[in-house]
């Protein structure tokens, strides 16, 4: 895994919040999300971005394996990213398995050990550490599926109608 000029970032306008080679710091979310995406449908998984969970807590990746096994990525573009965000517990509670995906800049030892790691960049991503896996209970994983279904027909459905 090589670590890229990302081709785009969103930001405030600031350009010190431009995700960039000059600005190590900060790297394109959108860019790892999408290196993360394309690795887990190689693995034969299904994802979808911005997954709504039913605690309101919102998912940066969420996708459901061939056994039905559902795994949760959070996407952090940086340090002060990932140390803002103290709300990633609240989604164990609604997956088997849940990765960090990062950049190969970001210092992966400040990762804690129970969740997995993901490096990742624009084009693809390598699982660096496995997830601990804690299956959740039938109940819970049937809800999850079934959001997870409503949701992705949802989208389809907004896509075909944008196409009319």
């Amino acid at each position: 895994m090589t670590d890229t000029q990302p081709s785009h970032a969103r930001h405030d306008g600031d350009p010190a919040s431009l995700a960039s080679v000059s600005n190590p710091l900060i790297d394109d979310a959108e860019a790892l999300m999408r290196g993360a995406h394309r690795l887990l449908y190689q693995l034969g998984y299904s994802a979808i971005p911005e997954f709504k969970l039913k605690n309101n807590r919102r998912a940066d990746l969420c996708a459901i394996g061939p056994k039905g096994e559902i795994t949760i990525i959070e996407v952090k573009s940086g340090i002060a990213d990932f140390r803002a965000d103290s709300k990633w517990p609240d989604y164990k509670d609604f997956c088997d398995k849940f990765y960090f995906c990062v950049s190969t800049r970001f210092p992966a030892d400040i990762i804690p050990d129970t969740a997995g790691l993901i490096i990742a960049d624009g084009f693809g991503a390598a699982i660096v550490r496995e997830s601990a896996i804690e299956k959740i209970a039938a109940a819970r994983r049937k809800a999850v599926t079934l959001r997870f279904a409503r949701t992705a027909a949802d989208r389809a459905m907004r896509v075909e109608e944008r196409e009319d």
